[in-house]
């Protein structure tokens, strides 16, 4: 067991304690602000109102639980919250004859006793280190005697997840049942492993997270009251590598006023903090961005090579690109609030949300998402910052699925170029369109549209025929003369000229004749896809997608495909 006041760092609020010592006391060691700055009231906790105001007035009303339960990440100021609980709890006031209040005046021996802690009916133990059950033996018999000065007995277990199974089954029932003058208080960064019998034989209070913009008020005056300079988007920067956590933030600080003092004149710079924190240079991500989003694969893997001889990790640039990612992100919708950030910096962030898309930002998150977890794991973690960059450049620009059929089925991707069309090609244009348009061959219209009206009459054995076979030696109104082929029999020419005479009223001369015609609907609309396929495959973009997704085809999908067709 310790007594120790000094192993946890506290939670500060924005008004300081004006009893804090002198920034450079030459009679003493050093203490580190985290130990230096530790709230001493409830009033100089931030973030944590609700708590606040649940015990003042568990303290006004005189219903005071016997076990209080504080939980939360690392450095919000949970063992802090219970010593100044305990503080409340044993107040006597500057007279000595106060009573429990949720404002302990710091004055009277209970007190400051507490505050250096030395007083000996407040017990902190680490359970970390004490987690078998003969060490909560010794709560449990000690608990029976009446505390020697304070007004209550006070036990503080931090970290009470540690505990063992044995450890927390024979403090159940001391938990349950205690003397009135003893209180129990826990601190845990791991609720989810105190038993839900001890949880509910306490009274539970979730400290919350310190958001940055607290974050920044509170260092702020801790360094007025230091004596330091430092420019705005440094303060920024800590507040937010901090995390939350007040301890994380303080400790980071702390090493940003001697890097200052060493390099900086004196004054905390943004770029010393990002050097300190090997974070990459927001202007160099930026340009890493914008080469991406170019498409310059080379200039991409240059920018990165230089942030790594400067000693920036690639994952540190991969986590400044994901920052980047979601800031634009956020700014599609006005959300995006960084006060960080300079002019320049908003600019281009809101000039990439105006142009960028929600599907392409969405790909480069999930491409950026999974490669910093590669790039974490890696032996060489320059090597496959590199290939996620070449990954990236090729993959994330690419139309989704959906984008990308609509594009080719319209006849819209870019760069696709417009190829003569081949001598027979008025037939596709007819089968398109089988209105008839002056400037096309009169014949070419005539066979498409022999071919729509067999289809559309319901004669679609016949239509497939003049579809897939029908190759033209002459045609002119009434007459028709087509090349042989195998699969169009002896009785072909009756049935089409029955066919025409019954659709037009005419009669209409229709036999084989000798030699190759004009190739037919559907072998002129074959030719067309092939060549389509072949140049659509040498447009960048598609070989780009074909490279990075080995397995992928492509499938025709064809609005003009008549029904008669395989």
């Amino acid at each position: 067991m310790s007594d120790s006041a000094d192993d946890e760092t506290p939670m500060l609020g924005m008004d300081l304690p004006e009893t804090a010592p002198p920034a450079a006391a030459a009679s003493g060691p050093y203490r580190v602000l985290a130990r230096k700055y530790r709230p001493q009231t409830f009033a100089e906790l931030i973030g944590q109102d609700a708590m606040v105001k649940t015990l003042g007035n568990a303290i006004a009303r005189d219903r005071l639980a016997h076990a209080f339960l504080m939980t939360g990440v690392r450095g919000v100021g949970k063992t802090s919250t219970a010593r100044l609980i305990a503080k409340a709890l044993n107040c006597i006031g500057p007279d000595g004859q106060g009573g429990p209040t949720i404002d302990p005046c710091g004055l009277c021996e209970p007190c400051r006793a507490i505050t250096e802690g030395r007083h000996i009916d407040v017990i902190e133990m680490d359970a970390a280190s004490n987690t078998g059950v003969d060490d909560v033996r010794e709560i449990i018999e000690a608990v029976r005697y009446a505390a020697v000065s304070a007004r209550y007995k006070i036990y503080i277990i931090d970290e009470v997840h540690m505990l063992s199974r044995n450890a927390f089954n024979a403090l159940l029932k001391t938990l349950e049942e205690p003397p009135p003058h003893v209180k129990f208080l826990f601190a845990t960064t791991e609720v989810n492993k105190v038993p839900v019998t001890v949880l509910s034989r306490c009274q539970r209070f979730d400290l919350r997270r310190i958001t940055p913009d607290m974050l920044f008020a509170h260092f702020s005056a801790i360094l007025q009251k230091e004596g330091v300079e430092a420019e705005a988007p440094a303060i920024w920067l800590i507040a937010s590598a901090a995390e939350g956590s007040v301890r994380d933030g303080l400790s980071i600080l702390d090493q940003a006023i001697a890097h200052a003092d060493l390099d900086g004149g004196g004054k905390i710079s943004a770029d010393q903090v990002r050097a300190m924190l090997g974070l990459s240079d927001r202007s160099s991500i930026a340009q890493l961005m914008a080469a991406i989003l170019e498409g310059n694969s080379g200039g991409a893997i240059d920018l990165a090579r230089a942030q790594y001889a400067l000693g920036i990790e690639p994952v540190a640039m991969v986590r400044g690109l994901m920052d980047l990612t979601h800031a634009v992100t956020l700014a599609k919708v006005s959300r995006h609030d960084d006060p960080a950030l300079a002019a320049a910096d908003r600019e281009r962030i809101a000039d990439w949300a105006q142009k960028l898309g929600f599907a392409p930002l969405n790909r480069l998150w999930q491409l950026l998402l999974k490669g910093h977890e590669e790039v974490l794991r890696a032996n060489n973690p320059l090597e496959h910052l590199e290939m996620l960059l070449l990954r990236v450049i090729y993959a994330a620009s690419l139309p989704d699925p959906g984008e990308l059929a609509r594009l080719l089925e319209s006849g819209g991707v870019p760069s696709l170029p417009v190829a003569a069309p081949p001598a027979a090609s008025g037939q596709e244009r007819a089968t398109a369109d089988p209105t008839p348009k002056d400037e096309a061959p009169a014949s070419a219209l005539t066979v498409a549209q022999i071919h729509y009206l067999l289809e559309s009459t319901g004669n679609h054995q016949l239509a497939r025929q003049v579809y897939d076979d029908l190759q033209v030696l002459e045609l002119e109104p009434g007459r028709l003369v087509y090349a042989p082929a195998p699969t169009l029999d002896g009785d072909f020419a009756r049935r089409l000229g029955e066919a025409l005479f019954s659709q037009t009223g005419s009669r209409w001369q229709v036999r084989e004749g000798v030699g190759e015609g004009r190739p037919s609907l559907g072998q002129t609309k074959a030719a067309q896809l092939a060549d389509n396929d072949a140049r659509i495959r040498e447009l960048p973009v598609v070989k780009a997608a074909l490279a990075a997704f080995p397995d992928a085809r492509l499938v025709a999908g064809d609005n003009n495909q008549h029904r008669s067709m395989p």
